[in-house]
Formats: C-alpha cells, sequence, structure tokens
C-alpha cells in the first residue's frame, strides 16, 4: 500500500495551502486542520481483537526453545506476580495531577510511582500469562482492568496547556493497558461482563484523552500524537472502533509527509541537544503503532510519502545511535554537535528495535541490541524480547555498555518528550 504525497495531497484540497506549518530548515509540516483532514476511510479494522503480534504462534515458540536468554526471561516472570497484591492497589480515579518535571524531577519522579506501578502489573500479568499458558494471569489482568473501569479509573485527568503532566502520564497507561490486554483477552472465557466492561472503560478513556489536541506547534503533532496514536489504533482494534484505528493510522501519514529529506522528523529534531534522543524516541511509539496496524492486513511499514518511508527514519537514527557525534551531520537541519546521551544506557527506549528487527533482520541491530537484551518497557508492550526476538538471534544476555564513539554523559531521564 503505496501513497504518494500528490494523493495525500489531493485528498485535503484546498486546506493545504493555508494550513501548512513551516518547520526548522524549510521542512513544511502537517497543520492539525491538515491531518484531520486526511481521506483515511479505507483503513477498516479487520481483525477485531488481535494483538500486536501472533500470541498463539509466540507461545508455541516459548514452548519448545532452548534459547537461554528467553529462558532465563522466562524462569523471571513465572510467579512473580501475585493476582492478590495487584488487585489490592488503589485506582487512581479522582483529580489526577503531576508536578512538571523540571525542575524538580526527583519531586515527579515520586508521584509518578502509582503510574509505573500500573504499567508493571498488567505488562507484568500479560507477561506471566505468556510464559506459563495459566489461565491465572489472564483472569488476574481481566479482573485488575475491570476493577479500574468500575471506578472511572484514569478518567479525571488534570490537563492545562502548561500543565500536561497528568495527560503525559496517562498516555502511556492507556497503551500498557491495551496492549497487556490484547494478549490475554482469547485466553478469558466466562467473563464477558468484565471483558465488556474493560473495553467500554478503555474506549471511553481513549476518546476522552485524544479529544485534546495538544498545545499547537508542540504535543498537538509531535511524539505525544504518535503515543496517543499508538493507543487509538491498540484500542480501536480491541472495541471494532474504526474512527480510533484512523486517528493511530494519521499519525504515520503524518510523520511521513513531514519528515526531512534525511529521514528527520523535523519536530524532533527541533529539541536542539536532544534531537538524537527525539528521533529515537518518535521511532518508539511509531514503529509499535505500525505493528497493530499492520497486524489488521495494511502494509504499513512501505507505506512512501513522497518517496520516504520509515526506513529513512531507522536510517538516520541507527547511523546517529552508533556514531551520535556525527549525527548533526546527518540531519540536514542545524542541529548542535554536542548531543544528549543519557538516554543510550537506558534499555526502555530501544524496544522499537525487536519490532524492526522481527520483519527486517538488520545486523546493525543485533550489534546494538546485545547488551541490552533482554529488553522491557514498562508500557509500550512490554517484554519485547520475550515477544519478538528470533532465538537464533542471541544466547546469552551480555554485561556491559554498547559499544560507541563516546561516553555518554550522565543527565537526567527525560520522561515524555516534551518539555
Amino acid at each position: 500500500m503505496r501513497v504518494a504525497l500528490r494523493s495525500l495531497r489531493s485528498a485535503l484540497g484546498p486546506v493545504l495551502a493555508a494550513a501548512l506549518v513551516s518547520l526548522s530548515g524549510g521542512v513544511q509540516a502537517l497543520s492539525l486542520e491538515e491531518r484531520q483532514a486526511l481521506d483515511l476511510s479505507h483503513y477498516v479494522v479487520t481483525r477485531p481483537g488481535a494483538s500486536y503480534f501472533d500470541v498463539a504462534e509466540r507461545r508455541r515458540l516459548l514452548a519448545t526453545t532452548d534459547n537461554a536468554l528467553l529462558l532465563h526471561q522466562m524462569d523471571r516472570l513465572d510467579n512473580a506476580q501475585s493476582c492478590r497484591q495487584s488487585l489490592a492497589q488503589p485506582v487512581l480515579s479522582e483529580g489526577l495531577r503531576l508536578p512538571s518535571f523540571y525542575p524538580r524531577p526527583q519531586r515527579w519522579y515520586e508521584a509518578s510511582r502509582p503510574y509505573f506501578r500500573f504499567e508493571d502489573t498488567v505488562s507484568g500479568l500479560a507477561g506471566a500469562y505468556m510464559t506459563t499458558g495459566e489461565a491465572y494471569y489472564a483472569d488476574c489482568l481481566v479482573r485488575y482492568l475491570d476493577r479500574w473501569a468500575r471506578h472511572d479509573g484514569l478518567l479525571d485527568f488534570h490537563y492545562q496547556i502548561y500543565e500536561p503532566q497528568a495527560w503525559y502520564a496517562t498516555e502511556s497507561m492507556i497503551f500498557a493497558a491495551a496492549m497487556a490486554y490484547s494478549i490475554v483477552r482469547p485466553a478469558v472465557e466466562g467473563e464477558e461482563e468484565r471483558t465488556q466492561r474493560v473495553e467500554a472503560w478503555l474506549n471511553r478513556l481513549a476518546h476522552r484523552h485524544a479529544g485534546i489536541p495538544g498545545r499547537s506547534g508542540g504535543s498537538c503533532c509531535n511524539n505525544h500524537f504518535y503515543r496517543r496514536a499508538l493507543y487509538a489504533s491498540m484500542v480501536g482494534v480491541l472495541t471494532e472502533d474504526d474512527a480510533l484505528f484512523r486517528f493511530g493510522v494519521s499519525a504515520v501519514h503524518s510523520a511521513l509527509a513531514e519528515m526531512t529529506p534525511e529521514g528527520g522528523f523535523p519536530r524532533e529534531l527541533a529539541r536542539g541537544r536532544r534531537a538524537l534522543h527525539y528521533q529515537n524516541y518518535a521511532l518508539l511509539y511509531l514503529i509499535t503503532n505500525m505493528q497493530v496496524i499492520a497486524r489488521q492486513g495494511y502494509d504499513i511499514f512501505d507505506l512512501s510519502v513522497e518517496g520516504r518511508t520509515i526506513h529513512d527514519g531507522v536510517e538516520l537514527a541507527l547511523r546517529g545511535l552508533t556514531a551520535p557525534s556525527h549525527f548533526h551531520e546527518r540531519v540536514g537541519l542545524e542541529v548542535p554537535e554536542e548531543q544528549y546521551l543519557g538516554f543510550i544506557d537506558d534499555p526502555q527506549y530501544f524496544a522499537w528495535m525487536e519490532i524492526y528487527q522481527a520483519r527486517y533482520a538488520d545486523p546493525r541491530i543485533d550489534d546494538f541490541l546485545r547488551p541490552y537484551r533482554a529488553i522491557y518497557n514498562r508500557s509500550a508492550g512490554g517484554y519485547l524480547t520475550l515477544y519478538f526476538m528470533s532465538p537464533e538471534a542471541q544466547q546469552l544476555a551480555l554485561p556491559g555498555s554498547p559499544v560507541r564513539d563516546e561516553q555518554a554523559p550522565a543527565y537526567d531521564f527525560d520522561p515524555y518528550g516534551d518539555s
């Protein structure tokens, strides 16, 4: 399914000329109005309830594998999650509000612990089900989410244009819940009332959250849009909501339409010293979202807009990650030579690579991922190595840091991609 930009623009009509937003380096970016005018009517949910990978096929592989790395991760998940303790966690349901990450990240981190606990819980229960095949974990996850659904969890979050932290936090909680639920849903029997309530809650929550457009020139259209798109696609699939699904698809179209000739996402490259960080950060959600869409039968990884595909974005990121000091020379925009590299030592940021590698087997990715595996991202997919890595790729988890051309300075963790 290849879409030329001229077709894209013809679908937009006169909106295009009036609504383009100019970014650095003369790159033209889609406005919110232009994005909403995209004709994506041919994108519909074709496989309701399908997860972001073939759960049955992967469980068959894990049941017979002798890969030491996968077996070690499975051993750690076996009996690691208590349903009783999970169900005892308080539901976040009223007046959700978080302090800004800057200038006191430790205060933000402490306030965010309950949000992280939710993501770890849902991802952990899904991982335990994948490892054991026991309905206990699947049923527990449904009961856990049903408790949040019955108490309208997450729906009452605070949002103002300059106080978006609770909005940011709930983004990842929604797709963490949806992706975990997609793994266990086929294994749950006799719980129609609970599953219907969970799905209705996820749908209501997704529409409530996505109904906030975000800050113009920032969270409306940058990596936060890609994060919202991830839950929109997954919840759209789970609840057969074509409108939500198309919202998710629109992020991919928008990202490619804005992409620079070098493969950069200009809204992310505009972050200066954090340009490489955000190029990679955007891929974390775009690639994962594309995997959800591809499971519905669409060749989204081959989508081409004016000759540019997601592979161009991947190529730029890989070149930057393997030689950060030369990244600024490749992007075609004014990006500072000294790049923030604190994220390079954090495996969660490279979860997207396991998905991409399962499709395209780039030896550079295997080399890069070797010291990071097994990769876990509490919200964007959970146990990605367990779910996607070929057993032939790597047998053991390796100690040490990835080889790169300079040492990463110790910077603070940047949580959500928008200051």
